[in-house]
């Protein structure tokens, strides 16, 4: 009876931990290049796709510190 409840709580952490990883993956570098550009533009910043992606570049960079 133990290794069955062992196995059930296995098994559902598990399903929680891909579950959450799909729902928290990443979105595709494009996407959230135009993502970021799209929520500047709607508060009046004009920002360049180079621009852009410096600009990701650098947040990428201070996350991984």
């Amino acid at each position: 009876m133990k290794n069955l409840n062992l196995l059930y709580a296995f098994l559902g952490g598990a399903i929680v931990g891909c579950a959450s990883a799909l729902l928290f993956a990443p979105e595709k570098g494009e996407d959230l290049r135009t993502r970021i550009a799209n929520m500047l533009k709607k508060k009046g910043v004009k920002i360049s796709d180079s621009e852009v992606d410096q600009l990701v570049s650098e947040l990428a960079g201070t996350l991984e510190k």
